[in-house]
This record gives structure tokens, C-alpha cells and sequence, in this order.
């Protein structure tokens, strides 16, 4: 028995890890910074397709981290009962059509009408890639 079996864990089974990378809110979005420690900062995403989509302003510490390191970490987890993915994979910036991108990640925080506006106007300020993360390996908990 794994430690993890002792402390009353299980791994989610395969829709219930859909489901989380579906409805989850918040992701934590990982990335090597040039000094070797790790960037970790929570972003709004959309789980498209086997993909992670965030979108994000091309002068953000994680598109350099991206640019020098595609490799990344992205934990998906929600409260009590503790259920989560941890996704190791590879990022690409996408810098093509990214306003109906951006707005499609933000449908899933606010109207469409919202969206639309909302996700316009923050690409207009700079937010102006989409952070494609494609998983290689995923983990799953529920404790």
C-alpha cells in the first residue's frame, strides 16, 4: 500500500478528471524561470480538446519562461473532498486568432456577451497569446 492509500487516497477515475479539467475555475500555470526556481501563478483556462488554453500578455514572465523552457506543470484542484490534476507537458505560444480564443476561455467565466467584451479589450491592452499546454503525463488525487 502507497503512502498516498494509507492517507485514504484514490485517483480519480477518467471522467472524473474530465469533469474536473471542465469545471475547475482556477489552474496553477508552472514554468522555469531563467534563475532555475519556479514561476507559479493561478490563471483563468479553458480544457479544450485534451489541451490547456490560457491566455496571456506576450511580455509575461510565463511567455519567457515558455520561450527559453516549453516545459510545464499545471495543477488543476478543487476543496473538500481534495480532488486534482497535476499536468506535466509541453506549452506552445499561439499568437493567430487570438481574440476568439481568449473569448472562448473567458465564456467559461462569464456570459458571452461578457466574454466577448471582456476578452476584446484585454487583447487590445497586450493579452495577446494563448498558452497551449499539451499534457504528457497527468496525475490524478482525491483525498
Amino acid at each position: 500500500m502507497s503512502a498516498f492509500e494509507i492517507w485514504g487516497g484514490r485517483y480519480l477515475e477518467r471522467e472524473e478528471r474530465e469533469s474536473l479539467l471542465r469545471e475547475a475555475k482556477t489552474a496553477r500555470f508552472c514554468s522555469l524561470n531563467e534563475d532555475g526556481t519556479i514561476h507559479a501563478t493561478p490563471v483563468w483556462y479553458k480544457y479544450e480538446n485534451g489541451t490547456i488554453l490560457i491566455a496571456t500578455p506576450s511580455r509575461s514572465r510565463k511567455v519567457r519562461n515558455v520561450t527559453r523552457n516549453k516545459n510545464v506543470t499545471v495543477l488543476i484542484d478543487i476543496g473538500n473532498p481534495t480532488n486534482g490534476v497535476l499536468i506535466y507537458g509541453t506549452a506552445k505560444l499561439d499568437r493567430n486568432d487570438v481574440i476568439p480564443k481568449a473569448i472562448s476561455i473567458c465564456e467559461k467565466y462569464m456570459s458571452k456577451k461578457e466574454a466577448a467584451s471582456f476578452a476584446g479589450d484585454n487583447v487590445e491592452k497586450g493579452m495577446d497569446t494563448i498558452i497551449q499546454v499539451t499534457p504528457e503525463r497527468m496525475v490524478t488525487f482525491h483525498y
